[in-house]
């Protein structure tokens, strides 16, 4: 299905029953937030909201409109995710043409890819620019931005598309960057140093120019979805969204810069960023599950709003999975690996779990070729795009499903070895990764789970278990209270003495000198544990029984060099918060709840 504009899609969404329309007035702080949170973390992502009536505010606002597996296909007309991929396949593999007909069959393809491009608005008066409100109108105010978490600085926008314009080539961008409401006209604005908005405000930073920049919010969903996804420098993502709608998008001219906008747009704010302007933005409770810091970020000057006649203001939640952002990354993992196989040919699937938050962990399949083969793939997708983010990668063989945790976790059982399956680096990180010491650069680590082939080394075999099977969880936390301070409860998450790894979670409450070396130290001298060659520790406030909430700790808060003590054969991970006495000078964020 294509949409014009959101108003279609929204309708889409009621007509099958996956909109969910609120009529009493709620309130834009918090309240909205409140509800769609608890809609988010329903069975199967819960339903769309339509918040008909916002206090303080004449525009409807509508949520998690993406947050499904139903309504991610839905807004992107497909019935599965996996033919997006399939789609962009089918212009990769194109052959070179054999004869005249093979050449005009390539013409055909190569004009009905350019369909896809951007195209000027036909309308008199774009959807977009129905209402305009310059000088003294203008005030972010009457829109029903969201406060979203407690502790977040203020009011932010967080489904905006972002769109600015190289200096040097002229080419667009359009990028989806958080946006604090400071005033009346003024926000923050939220591009990390990674992304390609960020790249041109250094352009005209060293030119010593004011940049223009418009943000629309709300538009088709392609468009939307187009704003969140990794494209390469100098692309345009209007051309992946008009490649996901079948259609082009219609843009118009801005009133008061110099940029395009998407005609059909519910809302456009018009304005620039002066860059020699920062201003202390956050703290915003963010996609990780944790409150992001505050930091100082370029300030966007409004000097126009436009809007339709009658719009909806779209906005989105994040915090700890799953929620709304999870479907669109998923969108993103499916779309994206035609592309990353084309860099990495034995790559045959991956997967990024929700618990990693998109940038701590990916499980990636391969057909095995040659010795050291999956080291191979480890290092080349630690240099590759946005993959280089990413803090963890395991390997396993294309018999393994990555998207699989059960066949997963059995290869993780029976394969690992800690004395030759790991691969330590070091690189740049996620600028919201707060268990390195070091902002935006950190430890990483690579897990080879394949079978060995013929010229590499043998795995050492298992380390032998003395009286296998005869500790109950009660007995083992006896026994470990009596010499170690400090332990609340423990799980045997893996206790067959059959595999080659035993695992044993635990929950630790750490004070003064009881750091996270001491409970290491204690833990793998304790006789009792000597079953146990992988140990993980957890803050007392963890649930250890939930399988999600222990892995998107242990992905979230560990630093692989500091956080994962190896001796002998036996591994303990310190999955708990950190602070300066463990040598992390940095502030640890919150984690985000509204109690």
């Amino acid at each position: 299905m294509k949409y014009t504009n959101l108003g279609e899609f929204i309708q889409a969404l009621k007509n099958n029953g996956e909109l969910k329309i609120i009529s009493h007035p709620v309130s834009a702080v918090l309240e909205i937030s409140k509800l769609t949170d608890a809609q988010s973390k329903s069975p199967l992502g819960g339903k769309a909201l339509y918040f008909e009536k916002v206090k303080d505010s004449p525009f409807p606002v509508a949520t998690n409109l993406f947050g499904s597996q139903k309504r991610i296909c839905l807004a992107l007309g497909v019935e599965n995710l996996e033919h997006l991929g399939d789609r962009i396949r089918e212009i990769i593999h194109m052959s070179p043409p054999k004869d005249l007909r093979d050449m005009l069959g390539m013409l055909t393809t190569a004009f009905s890819v350019s369909r896809f491009f951007p195209r000027k608005s036909r309308a008199k008066v774009p959807p977009c620019q129905q209402v305009v409100l310059k000088g003294e109108d203008i005030n972010l105010f009457d829109l029903p931005i969201l406060h979203c978490w407690p502790q977040d600085a203020g009011r932010f926008i967080t489904l905006p598309l972002v769109i600015t314009k190289s200096l040097s080539t002229g080419k667009r961008n359009v990028g989806m960057y958080r946006m604090q409401v400071f005033d009346r006209r003024t926000t923050g604005m939220h591009w990390h140093i990674h992304k390609d908005g960020s790249n041109y405000f250094n352009e005209y930073r060293k030119a010593g120019k004011r940049m223009p920049v418009a943000v629309a919010i709300g538009a088709d969903p392609a468009t939307i979805y187009a704003a969140t996804a990794p494209m390469p420098r100098n692309v345009d993502e209007m051309i992946l969204a008009g490649f996901i709608r079948n259609a082009p998008v219609a843009m118009t001219r801005c009133l008061t810069c110099d940029l395009e906008v998407p005609a059909e747009a519910e809302f456009v704010l018009e304005g620039y960023v002066d860059p020699e302007e920062l201003r202390r933005e956050g703290p915003f409770g963010d996609h990780t599950g944790y409150y992001s810091l505050a930091d100082d970020y370029p300030v966007f000057h409004v000097t126009a709003i436009t809007h339709r006649k009658s719009p909806v203001y779209c906005a989105t939640l994040v915090g700890r999975p799953p929620m709304e952002d999870c479907y669109l990354a998923k969108a993103t993992e499916r779309l994206f690996l035609p592309l990353l196989q084309t860099v990495f040919p034995e790559i045959t699937d991956y997967w990024l779990p929700w618990e990693g938050v998109f940038h701590n962990i990916v499980i990636v399949s391969i057909k095995k070729e040659y010795p050291r083969h999956a080291q191979k793939v480890i290092s080349g997708l630690w240099g590759q795009g946005q993959m280089s983010f990413c803090k963890a990668i395991i390997v396993v063989d294309e018999t393994v499903d990555p998207k699989d945790p059960d066949q997963v976790m059995q290869r993780l059982v029976d394969n690992f070895d800690l004395t030759t399956d790991i691969m330590n680096a070091q690189g740049i990180l996620d600028v919201l990764d707060h268990s390195s010491p070091f902002a935006n650069f950190g430890n990483k680590i690579g897990i080879d789970l394949t079978e060995r082939i013929s010229g590499e080394p043998l795995r050492n075999p298992p380390l032998p278990v003395s009286r296998p099977g005869i500790f109950t969880e009660d007995a083992l936390l006896s026994g470990i209270q009596a010499g170690c301070k400090g332990v609340l409860s423990l799980r045997v998450l893996e206790g067959d003495s059959a595999r080659r790894n035993r695992i044993l979670v635990l929950k630790v409450q750490k004070r003064p000198r009881l750091s996270g070396s001491y409970f290491a130290e204690r833990l793998l001298n304790a006789d009792i544990l000597l079953p146990f060659n992988l140990m993980l520790f957890y803050d007392s406030n963890v649930d250890i029984r939930d399988n999600s909430f222990i892995l998107w700790k242990l992905f979230n808060n560990v630093d692989p060099g500091r956080d994962v003590t190896l001796s002998d054969g036996r591994c303990i991970v310190d999955a708990c918060k950190k602070g300066p006495e463990e040598g992390h000078v940095r502030e640890w964020p919150d984690e985000l709840s509204f109690d």
